[in-house]
């Protein structure tokens, strides 16, 4: 195994491992280290990440539980236990799950747009973006290290955002690192059009458009969850502007628009207006029309290119499966709207950011 990983590496990558031989003798490396003067007293793992500075402490950390570090001559696993000056440590440097996610390959990827800058591609439901316990691979992240040489350099291949696994659309990727901190800082000054689809439960009550302006924060009774809470209880500031394009008695179709981008933000605040997404059993929907999954898709995507200067607005309709449900639950209105609005006469990026919730869609 080599010892310096890609510079923006977090963990090892596919650069620090071979692909051409997948036995566990050929990835392993030992190292033979011994404590210093002013590591006296650390804790083992602090005393890792100094020693094995070119991979992650949390790395080190899985080599731990493996049983893969011997202090004196004895396997060790307790992270927090405290080294002493001259102690003998011995670390064999095997890949781990995580590790090896980091890996290009070869998966399929819907670009949507593309240059030697900067892509934009239409992500599948189901598919995940980064790697993560119970994903370790076919994910985007794998996907884009196989795409283009470049990703391999850059922190997350160049991710910019994230989509849940089973939310499908629009996602921006950049592929070089001046690329990447310019986008990153339009999302930040809120220079990203991001507008999405959405099947809630129930019929739309109230205003056609309506501005949600509630935090979100971690629901207290259930971790993995987000729930609008208030400031005060560590809650972060979020607003959506959503627009109901047809409704039933039983569901609504809607258009969404991110001003902010916290954790599960439009699930929580449809979720919030007593309309939890169609398949979001997370927070309260159903399962109806086949749709199993969040019925939420990434439509549409503007931002400024951050090179050329040019305003991209990209557009993709959502998926067969959650066309199919929108029509068999009578939305085909809301459909059609969106089909119209993808060849609107739309105004500017600027105004589109500044109108709010649907600017481009005809009246």
């Amino acid at each position: 195994m080599p010892t310096t990983p890609p510079v923006a590496a977090s963990l090892p990558t596919a650069a620090a491992l071979p692909d051409t031989d997948s036995s566990l003798e050929a990835q392993t490396e030992l190292r033979q280290l011994q404590v210093p003067a002013h590591l006296h007293a650390s804790r083992l793992d602090k005393a890792l990440a100094e020693l094995v500075p070119e991979f992650s402490r949390s790395y080190l950390q899985q080599l731990l539980a493996q049983g893969a570090v011997q202090l004196g001559g004895q396997s060790v696993g307790k992270p927090a236990l405290k080294v002493k000056m001259g102690d003998a440590l011995s670390v064999e440097m095997r890949p781990t799950a995580q590790s090896q996610s980091f890996k290009p390959e070869a998966l399929p990827l819907n670009v949507v747009y593309e240059d030697a800058h900067l892509l934009v591609i239409n992500k599948p439901a189901g598919m995940v973006v980064h790697p993560a316990p119970g994903n370790w691979s076919g994910t985007v992240l794998n996907a884009l290290l196989a795409h283009h040489s470049g990703a391999a350099q850059l922190l997350r291949a160049g991710i910019v955002h994230r989509l849940d696994k089973d939310t499908s659309g629009l996602m921006m990727v950049a592929k070089e690192q001046h690329t990447m901190d310019a986008l990153v800082q339009q999302l930040a000054e809120r220079q990203v059009l991001r507008r999405y689809l959405a099947i809630g439960q129930g019929a739309w009550h109230g205003a056609r458009v309506q501005r949600v302006e509630q935090p979100i924060g971690r629901d207290v009774r259930h971790r993995l969850r987000m729930a609008v809470v208030a400031l005060e209880a560590a809650g972060k500031n979020a607003r959506t502007d959503i627009e109901c394009w047809a409704s039933t008695p039983q569901h609504c179709l809607v258009q969404a628009q991110l001003h902010t981008g916290r954790t599960h933000q439009i699930r929580v605040h449809m979720q919030h207006l007593g309309h939890p997404l169609l398949g979001d059993s997370t927070y309260g929907g159903q399962v109806a029309a086949g749709m199993q999954r969040q019925a939420l898709h990434a439509w549409t995507l503007g931002l400024q290119h951050p090179v050329t200067g040019q305003e991209l607005l990209l557009q993709a309709l959502p998926p067969p499966d959650w066309l199919a449900a929108a029509q068999a639950l009578g939305l085909g209105a809301g459909i059609e709207q969106a089909q119209q609005a993808m060849h609107y006469n739309r105004p500017s990026l600027q105004e589109a950011l500044l109108a709010g919730s649907s600017p481009d869609a005809p009246n």
